[in-house]
Protein backbone atom coordinates (compact mmCIF):
# COMPACT_ATOMS: atom_id res chain seq x y z
CA UNK A 1 0.00 0.00 0.00
CA UNK A 2 2.86 2.37 0.88
CA UNK A 3 4.52 1.73 -2.49
CA UNK A 4 1.30 2.48 -4.35
CA UNK A 5 0.83 5.75 -2.45
CA UNK A 6 4.47 6.72 -3.07
CA UNK A 7 4.14 5.93 -6.78
CA UNK A 8 0.96 8.01 -7.04
CA UNK A 9 2.64 10.95 -5.29
CA UNK A 10 5.59 10.70 -7.68
CA UNK A 11 3.30 10.69 -10.73
CA UNK A 12 1.32 13.67 -9.42
CA UNK A 13 4.55 15.53 -8.67
CA UNK A 14 5.93 14.92 -12.16
CA UNK A 15 2.66 15.98 -13.77
CA UNK A 16 2.66 19.21 -11.77
CA UNK A 17 6.31 20.04 -12.53
CA UNK A 18 5.59 22.07 -15.70
CA UNK A 19 2.95 24.06 -13.85
CA UNK A 20 5.36 24.72 -11.00
CA UNK A 21 7.79 26.50 -13.31
CA UNK A 22 4.94 28.68 -14.54
CA UNK A 23 3.21 29.16 -17.87
CA UNK A 24 5.39 32.20 -18.52
CA UNK A 25 8.60 30.15 -18.72
CA UNK A 26 10.11 29.84 -22.23
CA UNK A 27 9.36 26.53 -23.95
CA UNK A 28 11.89 26.81 -26.77
CA UNK A 29 15.32 28.21 -27.59
CA UNK A 30 15.82 31.94 -27.19
CA UNK A 31 17.61 34.17 -29.71
CA UNK A 32 18.07 37.90 -30.33
CA UNK A 33 15.86 39.65 -32.88
CA UNK A 34 16.40 43.29 -33.86
CA UNK A 35 13.69 45.52 -35.30
CA UNK A 36 14.80 48.65 -37.20
CA UNK A 37 12.32 51.52 -37.51
CA UNK A 38 12.56 55.25 -38.24
CA UNK A 39 12.98 55.69 -34.47
CA UNK A 40 16.04 53.41 -34.36
CA UNK A 41 16.84 49.79 -33.62
CA UNK A 42 15.23 47.81 -30.80
CA UNK A 43 16.55 44.43 -29.70
CA UNK A 44 14.21 41.73 -28.44
CA UNK A 45 14.85 38.35 -26.90
CA UNK A 46 12.57 35.94 -28.73
CA UNK A 47 11.58 32.36 -28.22
CA UNK A 48 11.88 30.53 -31.54
CA UNK A 49 8.82 28.56 -32.66
CA UNK A 50 10.31 26.54 -35.51
CA UNK A 51 8.45 23.24 -35.14
CA UNK A 52 4.75 22.56 -35.63
CA UNK A 53 4.10 21.84 -31.92
CA UNK A 54 5.84 25.08 -30.88
CA UNK A 55 3.99 27.08 -33.54
CA UNK A 56 0.67 25.56 -32.46
CA UNK A 57 1.18 26.46 -28.79
CA UNK A 58 2.75 29.86 -29.37
CA UNK A 59 2.16 32.19 -26.43
CA UNK A 60 -1.02 30.45 -25.27
CA UNK A 61 -1.77 30.59 -21.54
CA UNK A 62 0.93 33.19 -20.80
CA UNK A 63 -0.06 35.63 -18.08
CA UNK A 64 2.40 38.28 -19.24
CA UNK A 65 5.08 39.05 -21.81
CA UNK A 66 7.92 41.31 -20.67
CA UNK A 67 8.61 44.48 -22.67
CA UNK A 68 11.63 43.25 -24.66
CA UNK A 69 10.54 39.63 -25.07
CA UNK A 70 8.64 37.95 -27.88
CA UNK A 71 8.20 34.85 -29.98
CA UNK A 72 9.40 34.42 -33.56
CA UNK A 73 7.36 31.91 -35.58
CA UNK A 74 9.62 30.60 -38.36
CA UNK A 75 7.61 28.97 -41.16
CA UNK A 76 10.86 28.06 -43.00
CA UNK A 77 9.46 28.74 -46.47
CA UNK A 78 7.28 31.73 -47.37
CA UNK A 79 3.56 30.94 -47.37
CA UNK A 80 0.16 32.41 -46.65
CA UNK A 81 -0.09 32.65 -42.86
CA UNK A 82 -3.09 33.17 -40.60
CA UNK A 83 -2.72 33.46 -36.83
CA UNK A 84 -5.32 33.54 -34.06
CA UNK A 85 -5.51 34.31 -30.36
CA UNK A 86 -7.12 31.11 -29.07
CA UNK A 87 -6.15 30.53 -25.42
CA UNK A 88 -3.96 33.64 -25.52
CA UNK A 89 -4.57 35.67 -22.38
CA UNK A 90 -2.75 38.90 -23.25
CA UNK A 91 -2.99 41.34 -26.18
CA UNK A 92 -0.19 40.93 -28.70
CA UNK A 93 1.26 42.84 -31.63
CA UNK A 94 1.81 40.45 -34.56
CA UNK A 95 4.50 41.43 -37.05
CA UNK A 96 4.21 39.59 -40.39
CA UNK A 97 7.64 39.41 -42.06
CA UNK A 98 8.56 38.61 -45.66
CA UNK A 99 11.42 36.30 -46.60
CA UNK A 100 13.81 39.28 -46.94
CA UNK A 101 13.11 40.48 -43.38
CA UNK A 102 10.88 43.39 -44.44
CA UNK A 103 7.68 43.88 -42.43
CA UNK A 104 4.58 43.26 -44.56
CA UNK A 105 1.93 44.01 -41.93
CA UNK A 106 1.55 44.77 -38.23
CA UNK A 107 -1.60 43.68 -36.37
CA UNK A 108 -1.62 45.79 -33.20
CA UNK A 109 -3.19 44.86 -29.86
CA UNK A 110 -4.87 41.68 -31.06
CA UNK A 111 -7.83 40.60 -28.92
CA UNK A 112 -7.08 37.90 -26.32
CA UNK A 113 -9.04 34.70 -26.91
CA UNK A 114 -10.30 35.73 -30.36
CA UNK A 115 -10.74 33.02 -32.98
CA UNK A 116 -10.67 35.54 -35.84
CA UNK A 117 -7.98 34.89 -38.44
CA UNK A 118 -5.20 37.49 -38.51
CA UNK A 119 -2.92 37.55 -41.52
CA UNK A 120 -2.05 38.83 -44.96
CA UNK A 121 -2.56 37.45 -48.45
CA UNK A 122 1.10 37.40 -49.42
CA UNK A 123 3.85 34.87 -48.67
CA UNK A 124 5.24 35.34 -45.16
CA UNK A 125 8.42 33.75 -43.78
CA UNK A 126 7.90 34.58 -40.11
CA UNK A 127 5.68 36.27 -37.54
CA UNK A 128 7.12 38.08 -34.54
CA UNK A 129 4.73 38.34 -31.60
CA UNK A 130 5.39 41.14 -29.12
CA UNK A 131 3.52 42.51 -26.12
CA UNK A 132 0.50 44.57 -27.16
CA UNK A 133 1.42 48.23 -27.64
CA UNK A 134 5.07 47.55 -28.48
CA UNK A 135 4.70 48.32 -32.20
CA UNK A 136 3.23 51.75 -31.47
CA UNK A 137 5.84 52.46 -28.77
CA UNK A 138 8.79 51.78 -31.11
CA UNK A 139 7.14 53.16 -34.27
CA UNK A 140 7.01 49.77 -36.03
CA UNK A 141 5.09 49.64 -39.32
CA UNK A 142 5.02 48.02 -42.76
CA UNK A 143 8.29 48.48 -44.64
CA UNK A 144 10.49 48.37 -41.53
CA UNK A 145 13.18 45.69 -41.21
CA UNK A 146 13.62 42.73 -38.87
CA UNK A 147 17.08 41.20 -38.39
CA UNK A 148 17.53 37.56 -37.42
CA UNK A 149 19.61 34.66 -38.73
CA UNK A 150 16.66 33.26 -40.75
CA UNK A 151 16.54 36.27 -43.05
CA UNK A 152 19.02 36.59 -45.95
CA UNK A 153 21.97 38.84 -45.26
CA UNK A 154 21.75 38.50 -41.48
Amino acid sequence: MFRLAAALLLIIGLAAAPAARGQDAPLSKIEPVTVATDQGATMFTAEIADTEPLRERGLMFRQRLPEHRGMLFDFETPRAVAMWMKNTLIPLDMVFIRNDGVVAYVAENTVPGSLDAIGVQEPIRAVLELAGGTARRIGLRSGDRVYHRIFPGD
